[in-house]
């Protein structure tokens, strides 16, 4: 299930870029903060 999780907010960062492009700094900072954190929750278990 967690293999799911990136393309998915991917596929909602880029469609909120295209709708607000003023967010892609916002976008881009919650997305690498997400896959770190889900990184480090995988490799720990």
């Amino acid at each position: 299930m967690n293999s799911l999780v990136a393309p998915i907010v991917t596929i909602i960062a880029g469609i909120a870029i295209l709708i607000f492009p003023r967010l892609l700094s916002y976008i881009v900072a919650f997305y690498l903060i997400l896959v770190g954190i889900l990184e480090l929750v995988i490799r720990m278990n």
